[in-house]
């Protein structure tokens, strides 16, 4: 259709469409905004919401408990441990020197050493009772440290299986929120795509038209980027039924549309020529003349072949001769590209055509 436009209408009709895709676009960004905000409208949850908060509570508070326990007897077997290498330690080097001692006094043979004798063997077995004194403390503190982290263990696990229990809770609770939320869309968009649908059937061709298809364009948005992505899955099924359904209802429309338009150019084909021209559109017209196809039926025809003056399909004339000066023209003219007089015949009398009397 451009080709048929005014220099200065082509360049208006750009930026009419540039004022659509702006309009468009602050559209978008409002309803994005307002879409995006629609799951604040649900209360956040959160797995205490699921949970006997008075167990749960208990349950933690023991934990910690059992938390601060383990790590005091982990301190504890800590401060154990080295006690007891320090004993073992002492105890190794006094055994030592009593050794290297009874080497000395088994070479010396002198009895005046023996009441020594019976203290270092004394003193010896002090140390070797502190050195078990010092295990046993030992393994006292790792009983202790495993039973904090048994009893701590037991406590986690419990809290484990309430949370598990919670969250399936959770996890249903965010799927009817999910469903709510794109409720709320629909109920957003799909008003937007019934006004959107009356606005290109009534109003497309209307004065505003630049606002009606940046609506059209925002509508078509909010359907297939704010709402589709949304639509709820239950493992496919939801989504390929509504597709199904979609594509069963917009087939049919076009079917009938087809149907609709066949029908229609079969009655204006049995118009009288005259009349289907006055009908036609001169923008229309035009266009389709600049696509090589006849403006009444729109199939191809050569419109190149001067010997063509009619089309050979609908039987519309595409050519005349002028009435004025009888240059051959095209009937859709409204003036004589050589004399420039009106292209209508009847303010001008018919000149005969050549090769009549």
């Amino acid at each position: 259709m451009s080709k048929s436009l005014r220099l200065t209408e082509k360049w208006m009709q750009r930026g009419l469409w540039l004022v659509a895709l702006v309009f468009a676009s602050f559209l978008i960004g409002l309803g994005g905004t307002l879409v995006g905000d629609l799951p604040k409208v649900e209360r956040q949850l959160t797995l205490d919401d699921f949970m006997d908060r008075a167990a749960s509570t208990a349950l933690r508070s023991s934990i910690k408990t059992t938390e601060a326990a383990e790590r005091d007897a982990d301190a504890a077997l800590e401060q154990a441990q080295l006690k007891r290498r320090v004993t073992q330690a002492d105890s190794a080097a006094a055994r030592e020197t009593f050794n290297n001692w009874l080497s000395t006094r088994r070479a010396t043979q002198l009895s005046e050493q023996d009441p020594e004798l019976v203290a270092r063997t004394r003193a010896l077995d002090g140390l070797k009772d502190k050195e078990r004194a010092a295990g046993m403390a030992v393994e006292s503190q790792q009983q202790a440290a495993l039973d904090a982290r048994q009893s701590s263990v037991r406590e986690r696990r419990k809290l484990a299986e309430m949370e598990q229990a919670a969250q399936q809770s959770l996890n249903a609770e965010y799927r009817r929120i999910e469903l709510r939320v794109f409720l709320y869309r629909l109920a957003l968009t799909l008003p937007l795509l019934v006004a959107a649908g009356w606005l290109f059937a009534k109003k497309r061709k209307s004065t505003w038209w630049p606002f009606v298809w940046g609506f059209i364009l925002f509508a078509l948005f909010a359907f297939f980027v704010e709402l589709v992505p949304y639509l709820p899955s239950y493992g496919g099924y939801v989504r390929y039924i509504v597709g199904i359904v979609v594509t069963v209802l917009v087939g049919r429309q076009a079917i009938l549309a087809l149907n609709r338009y066949l029908e229609k150019q079969k009655l204006a084909e049995q118009l009288p020529d005259a009349q289907r021209r006055e009908e036609l559109s001169y923008d229309t017209a035009l266009t389709r003349l600049s696509k090589g196809v006849c403006p009444g039926c729109e199939r191809p025809v050569d419109l190149k072949n001067p010997e063509i003056d009619f089309c050979p399909h609908c039987g519309i004339g595409l050519f005349d001769h002028c009435p004025a000066c009888s240059t051959r023209k095209s009937a859709f003219a409204k003036f004589c590209h050589a004399c420039g007089t009106t292209g209508k015949r009847e303010h001008l009398p018919a000149l005969p055509l050549a090769g009549q009397a």
